[in-house]
């Protein structure tokens, strides 16, 4: 059995967190695995995305910044799928939705620019396609250092796999990244890298 193919038996046989989740079910500290409706492989649901914090005691605010605070500047997953989204129906809207908002210079200088509604139209679908489309599973890991070097391992294994391909109806095939097109994933960084090793497993079936 191949390594991704571990990874993702054992990410699949760990409670599954859907929105709207119960964050008292969930560790402060840790790592998220996102599958995705209709994405499949090793038998399973396919593993989209990996992520984790850098804060402590800030993985639920991380998967509140996902799910719930409609703010593309705050998650870059969310950014991303918008970026599939307005990339797929052809909207010219997709060269403003790369302008980053959160410092108030760009807010002065774009706020005449940028169609608000429109803004918050795109922020709302997007909102609309992660609930009803994403789901997750956690791993807690306490400590920052080894939560970001299996985060990374863990996006490596998966993106190295010839096994873990997309479904042709995949939202990420219109995304306008290469990365994520080519990758199958959600993510453009810490793809191809080391990958898991049968240490790394053992800990992640602690």
């Amino acid at each position: 059995m191949s390594t991704c193919n571990k990874v993702h038996e054992i990410f699949n046989q760990l409670p599954r967190f859907y929105f709207p989740f119960d964050e008292t079910k969930i560790p402060q500290n840790g790592i998220y695995i996102l599958f995705e409706k209709g994405e499949k492989a090793h038998g399973g649901d396919r593993i989209v995305r990996v992520g984790t914090h850098t804060g402590k005691d800030q993985l639920c605010s991380r998967l509140r910044q996902h799910f719930l605070t409609e703010n593309k500047d705050r998650s870059i997953f969310r950014k991303n799928i918008g970026r599939a989204i307005l990339n797929k129906n052809s909207d010219p809207f997709l060269e403003l939705w790369e302008i980053d908002l959160t410092t108030r210079t760009n807010k002065e200088k774009y706020s005449k620019t940028i169609n608000a509604n429109k803004q918050r139209q795109i922020e709302r679908k997007v909102s609309d396609f992660l609930r009803k489309n994403f789901s997750f599973a956690v791993i807690e890991v306490g400590d920052k250092r080894k939560r970001l070097e299996l985060e990374s391992k863990i996006i490596s294994t998966v993106s190295l796999c010839d096994e873990c391909e997309p479904s042709k109806n995949w939202l990420g095939n219109y995304s306008p990244k290469d990365k994520i097109r080519g990758s199958g994933l959600w993510l453009v960084n810490e793809l191809n890298k080391t990958p898991l090793s049968e240490k790394d497993i053992s800990e992640l079936t602690f």
